[in-house]
């Protein structure tokens, strides 16, 4: 490709290619972490990298990296948890199930409970406690991503902290699983 300048710019496309191999492991790695399902790990992987083949086609073509990447899975994996949740919020809305109870709590976490806790949320909770607590992104960055204000994600997240807590409490002492 060449810039109007007339240096020749490099492909994008061929870029994204030459890092695929090494890129791969780490996206799907960090997605998997995150959603702990292989096959769900796998579908967002494979959109993940299609995002990115678009990207590369697109008229202003990034610099492909692996740190790109994993942002771009990063939103693959939010766009599937709200998806998840508005699925979810639906149906409650048809059934008429109950609204989630808070309840304040400290203690120390057991991995694999939390890691189960965790995946019982619902997806927009699941989404902004990733973010925030296993990816480590400050609060403006996760309203970034999630779409939202600063002031609604964190209101998102003392709620989402809140049912975390309560579900952690009770599977922990042998609630129901």
């Amino acid at each position: 490709m060449q810039e109007s300048s007339g240096r020749t710019r490099p492909d994008a496309g061929s870029a994204l290619l030459d890092l695929y191999d090494e890129a791969l492991p780490e996206v799907y790695g960090y997605l998997l972490a995150r959603c702990g399902w292989q096959a769900l790990a796998e579908d967002l992987t494979a959109e993940t990298f299609l995002s990115a083949v678009a990207a590369c086609l697109g008229d202003r073509p990034p610099t492909p990296s692996t740190p790109w990447l994993v942002g771009i899975a990063r939103h693959k994996l939010a766009d599937h948890w709200r998806a998840a949740e508005r699925e979810q919020r639906n149906l409650r809305s048809v059934d008429g199930g109950p609204t989630p109870v808070d309840d304040p709590w400290d203690e120390r976490l057991d991995s694999m409970l939390a890691h189960e806790v965790l995946d019982a949320q619902s997806g927009t909770h699941r989404a902004v406690l990733t973010l925030r607590y296993l990816d480590g992104l400050p609060v403006p960055e996760v309203a970034q991503v999630l779409g939202r204000s600063v002031h609604a994600t964190e209101a998102l997240l003392v709620r989402a902290r809140t049912a975390f807590r309560r579900s952690y409490s009770i599977r922990g002492e042998g609630g129901p699983r």
